[in-house]
C-alpha cells in the first residue's frame, strides 16, 4: 500500500507549515502494510507566498507541489488526485494538524476491513478535533461538538484510488463553500463502499479563535452552502438530501423560531457573543452565533432553490 496524501490549500501558509511537518513525522512500522507514502500539495492560487516558500523550502522531502488558478477545493483536490502516485488516496485539509500513527492507523484499518469484507469496497475515517490552539493544536481533547456523522468529509479520509476514478471525482460546478465531498460520498455509496470509523487516526482542525468581526464571512459561507446545497439536491433529489442541506419545514421552524423569526442575529446577540469571547470562551460564543447562522443558511438555500425553479 503507497499512499498519496492530497492537500488543497490557499493562504494558509502559516498553519500549512503545521501541517506539513507533522506529515513529514509519520511513523510506519518497518515491512508492514504501507511501503511509503507521498505529499500532494495542490496551490489553489494563493496570494500569501506559499508557493515561493515550498518550493525554496528543504523541510519536506515527500512533498509534490502543483498549481492551478483559484478554481476551489474540488478542482484542487481532483488535480492531486490525477497526480497521486498512491493506489491509496488520504484527503485532509492544510488546516489539519495529525499525530505520527496517523497513517498506520488508517493503513490498519482499511485492510482489516478489507478482509472482514472480502473486498476493498471501504474506506476510513478519522476522527477530526477542532481547535483554536495554533502553538499546541493536537493538546485540544475530543469535545461532543466534533462529532460528525458524515459519511463522506474530505477533512480526514483514505480510499482506493480507483473507487475515486469510478465515481467520477469531485463535481467542479461546487465553486462555492460546501458539499463537494458529501455528494461525492453519496455517488460512492452508490458504487456500494462502506465506512469504517478510525478515532486512533485524530487530525487537529486549527482555526483562529472566534471574533465578532469573523460574523459577515461566517454569513456568507452560509448563504454559499446554501446555494451548492441546491445544486446537491439537483443532482440527487432525495429526502436524506434534503434533510443534510436544511431545506425542509422542520429546519425553517427549528431555527426559524430559535432565532426568533431573524430578530437575534449578529446586531442584537453581538454584546452577548463578546461578553462570552471576554470571558475566555469563543468556542462557545460560536456555538450561540450558530442560531442565527443557520437561520441565514436555511434562508440562504430556500431563495436559492426558488431561483433555480424560477430558471
Amino acid at each position: 500500500m503507497f499512499f498519496s496524501v492530497v492537500i488543497p490549500t490557499y493562504n494558509r501558509k502559516a498553519i500549512l507549515e503545521k501541517c506539513l511537518r507533522a506529515m513529514e513525522q509519520q511513523s510506519l512500522t518497518p515491512g508492514g502494510l504501507v511501503e511509503g507514502y507521498e505529499i500532494v500539495v495542490v496551490d489553489d492560487g494563493s496570494t500569501d507566498g506559499t508557493v515561493d516558500w515550498l518550493q525554496s523550502s528543504t523541510a519536506f522531502p515527500h512533498v509534490r507541489l502543483f498549481e492551478q488558478n483559484h478554481l476551489g477545493p474540488a478542482a484542487a483536490r481532483n488535480l492531486g488526485v490525477e497526480k497521486a502516485a498512491g493506489d491509496t488516496v488520504i484527503f485532509i485539509d492544510s488546516d489539519l494538524v495529525v499525530l505520527e500513527g496517523f497513517l498506520q492507523h488508517h493503513a490498519d484499518a482499511l485492510v482489516a476491513a478489507q478482509q472482514r469484507l472480502g473486498n476493498d469496497r471501504v474506506f476510513t475515517y478519522g476522527r477530526v478535533v477542532n481547535t483554536c490552539n495554533f502553538e499546541n493544536p493536537t493538546s485540544e481533547p475530543f469535545k461532543v461538538t466534533d462529532y460528525s456523522q458524515a459519511f463522506f468529509a474530505t477533512g480526514n479520509v483514505a480510499i482506493a484510488k480507483h473507487w475515486l476514478e469510478k465515481a467520477g471525482l469531485f463535481d467542479t460546478r461546487f465553486t462555492l463553500y460546501g458539499w463537494e465531498d458529501l455528494e461525492l460520498g453519496v455517488r460512492l455509496k452508490n458504487l456500494g463502499l462502506s465506512l469504517v470509523k478510525v478515532p486512533e487516526a485524530v487530525g487537529y482542525h486549527w482555526h483562529p479563535p472566534f471574533a465578532l468581526d469573523q460574523v459577515p464571512n461566517l454569513i456568507d459561507k452560509e448563504i454559499q452552502r446554501g446555494r451548492m446545497g441546491v445544486l446537491f439536491y439537483q443532482k440527487h433529489p432525495t429526502l436524506e438530501v434534503r434533510m443534510m442541506i436544511q431545506m425542509t419545514w422542520l429546519h425553517r421552524i427549528l431555527w426559524g423560531g430559535l432565532s426568533l423569526g431573524g430578530l437575534l442575529n449578529e446586531k442584537t446577540m453581538a454584546p452577548l457573543l463578546q461578553w462570552l469571547i471576554n470571558q475566555g470562551k469563543p468556542q462557545l460564543a460560536l456555538e450561540v452565533a450558530r442560531v442565527f447562522l443557520n437561520w441565514y443558511n436555511v434562508q440562504g438555500v430556500y431563495a436559492a432553490y426558488g431561483e433555480s425553479q424560477q430558471a
